[in-house]
């Protein structure tokens, strides 16, 4: 049964409830909408639009005296991560790590439009290059993680994409690490998955954001964290 208020909670691969059991504050599914007037189009001001929401969310949150300013963590999942990316790329003040899992970081690897995007690359070249984090990778300098399913054969959001972000990242010296999950989608079905996901995100987070509770294992099975590429294959 779906949506009962009788239904246990879970916890899965996307859910929240594990770092609020871990002690840290979450603002799940925060709105923030990109939009024009007449005859403007809402992504030509997509990054300015983005980072000013983040910016209102995170001085709400320090507000209200639940967000320590210095270890607010961002994430996400699909376009969720492409926001993810951008806003660790546009506003390094704000966070001091994220999480990106099965997003789309590339633009010009879709050229023929994107979520309400329907003009073609060939039409609006700067808008596609400038929402594109992947453009932006030079100036990435917070810790990021990627987590991509390695079959994942949803449109625009190719394993290819993680691989070069990555790529990219570690070509600038930027932390990050690539998490690839053996027989995943663009969700995450399986228990091993799941739970895995899990531990990588949980890890990330208390490395770099959280409260040191590190397990040994993770760096010594990755080697250096800010500059591994794993897969739950090996």
């Amino acid at each position: 049964m779906r949506r009962s208020p009788h239904q246990f909670s879970g916890i899965g691969s996307l859910s929240p409830t594990l770092w609020l059991a871990r002690g840290y504050a979450v603002l799940d599914g925060p709105g923030f909408p990109i939009i024009a007037e007449g005859t403007e189009e809402p992504n030509d001001t997509y990054v300015e639009q983005l980072t000013a929401s983040a910016e209102a969310a995170v001085k709400e949150l320090v507000s209200r005296g639940v967000t320590d300013p210095e270890r607010v963590s961002v994430g996400g999942h699909s376009y969720g991560a492409f926001m993810a990316a951008n806003l660790l790329a546009h506003c390094p003040h704000l966070f001091s790590a994220a999480i990106a899992r099965s997003g789309a970081y590339n633009r010009t690897l879709t050229p023929f439009g994107f979520q309400s995007e329907e003009r073609t690359l060939w039409q609006a070249p700067e808008t596609y290059i400038k929402m594109s984090p992947f453009m932006m990778a030079d100036r990435i300098t917070k810790p990021l993680l990627l987590i991509h399913g390695e079959e994942d054969n949803n449109t625009g959001t190719f394993p290819l994409q993680s691989e070069r972000f990555y790529n990219a990242l570690k070509g600038h010296g930027a932390p990050a690490r690539l998490v690839l999950l053996p027989h995943e989608g663009h969700g995450y079905r399986a228990r091993e998955s799941v739970l895995h996901t899990l531990y990588e995100q949980d890890q990330w987070l208390e490395t770099y954001a959280g409260y040191g509770r590190t397990d040994p294992d993770y760096v010594l099975a990755s080697g250096d964290a800010d500059s591994s590429t794993n897969s739950m294959s090996e």
